[in-house]
């Protein structure tokens, strides 16, 4: 009997308790399992490109733990992709960032689509993101809700409204013909939105990231496929000044 598939979800964010075992365990199915991990230095949540950086040694370091732990592929758990490409060349396993993976998806589903997200501060990030992953004329805007990661469960009816609000914008000002939630501390709430939006006669997806990522990096494991390593080889050995208390034991002592 074939093992199941281990899907390492990896959240780039110190927070303690932030990704409960019940919300990886809801996404798992026949064949697929879902594991965790967490950096243990860097920033309590990601609304920034300087957190996206200080999370990204962590990150990588336990990328490859994941894979020396059996895990058949990776998902980054943030809408910011923090380590997406430095990660992919340490590991021959799949690495899947949620942006990334969300945006393709949305652009197959829909002619274009819009990213509702927590803060305005974001919508660089996003904008930079659609350009780098060739998606620039399918994104149509990048709408907020004002609300920080953190506080984002606070008063999840308030939060839902909220994007169910900036979704309907996104759909009749900008013309988005699907939406995705721009951060992965939404997860769970796509079927109260979808169901908001149907209310007002929109029919569109809504494209929940992390269940969207693992279901894809568990495809990819199952049908042998992985990053191209003539895109993302492995990084040249030489040293690396001042990280060795980063890395796991056994990779550390090389």
């Amino acid at each position: 009997m074939r093992a199941p598939i281990d899907v390492r979800v990896l959240s780039p964010i110190t927070t303690k308790g932030f990704r409960r075992p019940s919300d990886l365990k809801a996404l798992e199915y026949d064949g697929v399992v879902v594991s965790h991990s967490q950096i243990e230095h860097g920033p309590a949540s990601i609304e920034s490109e300087y957190e996206i950086a200080m999370s990204v040694p962590g990150t990588i370091a336990k990328a490859i733990e994941a894979e020396r732990e059996g895990a058949d592929a990776i998902v980054i758990d943030c809408m910011g992709d923090p380590g997406l490409r430095a990660v992919r060349e340490v590991v021959s396993i799949p690495v899947l960032g949620p942006a990334e993976t969300a945006m393709h998806i949305a652009a197959m589903l829909g002619h274009r689509f819009s990213v509702v997200t927590v803060m305005r501060r974001l919508r660089a990030q996003f904008e930079n993101e659609a350009a780098v992953y060739g998606l620039s004329t399918k994104m149509v805007s990048v709408r907020h809700v004002d609300i920080p990661v953190l506080e984002l469960e606070d008063d999840l009816p308030v939060t839902q409204a909220r994007l169910v609000e900036q979704a309907v914008i996104a759909v009749d000002h900008d013309g988005a013909e699907a939406v995705i939630f721009g951060c992965t501390g939404l997860l769970g709430c796509a079927s109260a939105v979808r169901a908001g939006l149907l209310a007002k006669g929109i029919d569109i997806p809504v494209i929940d990231p992390i269940p969207t990522a693992v279901s894809i990096a568990a495809a990819l494991a199952r049908v042998g496929l992985s990053q191209s390593k003539l895109t993302y080889p492995a990084p040249p050995e030489k040293e690396m000044v001042g990280y060795a208390d980063m890395l796991p034991a056994a990779i550390a002592a090389e």
